[in-house]
């Protein structure tokens, strides 16, 4: 009975498919480590709420970063979001540029939130439309620590 059970599971498992996922297919998850420290002038608006920066550096995600004092609690009071256009394939213009808590594309005039990721001018043509690449963030006293 239990070498039919273990049969029936296996079954199971293996049955199950992952290709419900919402993978960007512009967008490369590279691997990085970046630390911002709030007591430098370039990461200092980062100690106001609803403040947010833009880091252009070499290795830090596919065309810099936006970071933002999202003012919430815990582990979310700091958001990442990859700089390049969700919605295309990096090119000259698809470095988006901050304008606030909005993030803009000027290949399209497409707007993000910097709060939530979402594309706030979203085409209503029945194509499909991703939001930003949302990295990991962690703090620990003056340092934001960004990763992928």
């Amino acid at each position: 009975m239990t070498r039919y059970i273990s049969i029936l599971i296996l079954l199971i498992i293996t049955a199950c498919s992952n290709d419900g996922t919402n993978r960007n297919p512009y967008l490369l998850e590279v691997n990085f480590r970046f630390d911002a420290n709030l007591n430098l002038p370039l990461y200092s608006p980062l100690t106001n709420i609803g403040s947010a920066v833009f880091v252009k550096s070499d290795g830090v995600g596919t065309r810099g970063i936006f970071i933002i004092n999202t003012g919430f609690t815990g582990s979310t009071k700091y958001m990442a979001w990859e700089a390049s256009c969700p919605n295309h394939a990096p090119n000259e213009c698809s470095t988006m540029t901050l304008n606030g808590q909005v993030a803009t594309c000027s290949c399209e005039d497409y707007e993000y939130s910097l709060i939530t990721g979402q594309l706030l001018n979203r085409p209503d043509d029945g194509k499909r439309y991703y939001d930003m690449l949302n990295y990991r963030t962690s703090s620990s006293g003056n340092i934001v620590v960004i990763s992928n």
